[in-house]
């Protein structure tokens, strides 16, 4: 996936901001921090240590359990990304070039937050490497289909579907490298990103317009992205919880056990579907604290 100088075209549009997000303080998500502390006041030690070592399904956690710490963290995200939208509508039409861009990238910052969160507590491996700010091609696949799935997209949904089975079927404890790069799930990657792109692009300029009138943008761009963020999230929380991963039965057998692309076969088609945004689900949202 290239991060080059040209992104024109609403693919690499989308993969610049998408790196351009992972990249700003405070966006990755420390996997066992966050598991320890989210887990902390529902799970024992033995049980919070198999989760951060294993995968909390190898550790027995309910899914219900998991669905309340996701939704506090939904809660605690949400409230951070509408603040911190309201805040940065308030400069007015002078400052336009400066604050959307940045808007951008802090809300895609946030969303991979979440990302990260409800992967990790839907037993998904860690999608970063502790040391240096590079991401790999695999890891920005699947936070691509995430966000796929996030914005509604069907083939989005059937793709992470997919590479979950794979790493369920042989217990993998790294994102599957092939099946993300090459073969038929890649170009649904980069379908969704060309996707997601041209939906950044069209948001940015909605969310321009609100800011041109100080005050009142402010209103407008906080409520906007509480509409759009929630349902979002919520949407994404809804599709991992109900993957073969989280299931608590799901066991983690030897260390180093890595599914490959060759289980998904070539000819496998997958349902292509135009994507759709659902309508927002505007709910009100307590600030909740998640330990993280």
């Amino acid at each position: 996936m290239k991060q080059g100088k040209e992104v024109e075209n609403p693919e690499s549009r989308f993969f610049a901001v998408l790196l351009a997000a992972a990249k700003l303080p405070g966006v990755r998500i420390n996997r066992e921090a966050y598991l320890r502390s989210a887990l902390a006041r529902h799970c024992s030690e033995e049980e919070i240590r198999r989760a951060i070592e294993e995968t909390p399904a190898a550790a027995g956690i309910a899914v219900d359990l998991l669905d309340k710490v996701a939704n506090d963290s939904i809660r605690y995200e949400t409230a951070k990304v509408s603040a911190l939208s309201a805040a940065a509508g308030i400069p007015g039409i002078f400052a336009l070039p400066a604050t959307v861009p940045a808007d951008l990238a802090q809300y895609v910052g946030h969303m991979l937050r979440i990302a990260q969160k409800l992967a990790y507590l839907y037993s998904w491996p860690d999608l970063f490497d502790e040391e240096g700010e590079g991401v790999d091609d695999a890891t920005m696949g699947v936070l691509t289909l995430f966000f796929g799935v996030m914005f509604g997209t069907q083939s989005a949904n059937a793709a992470v579907g997919k590479v979950a089975g794979m790493m369920s079927k042989q217990v993998a404890k790294k994102l599957p490298q092939k099946a993300l790069t090459k073969g038929v799930i890649y170009p649904i990657v980069k379908k969704s990103a060309a996707y997601l792109g041209v939906q950044m692009t069209k948001q940015s300029f909605a969310k321009g317009v609100s800011k041109a009138i100080p005050v009142i943008g402010a209103v407008v761009s906080g409520g906007l992205t509480l509409s759009t963020y929630l349902p979002m999230a919520k949407r994404l929380k809804k599709h991992l919880a109900g993957l073969p991963l989280a299931d608590p039965s799901h066991r983690v057998m030897e260390e180093g056990d890595v599914v490959e692309g060759e289980v998904v076969e070539e000819h496998e088609a997958f349902a292509s579907a135009d994507a759709e945004l659902h309508a927002p689900d505007i709910t009100a949202v307590k600030l909740e604290d998640p330990r993280l």
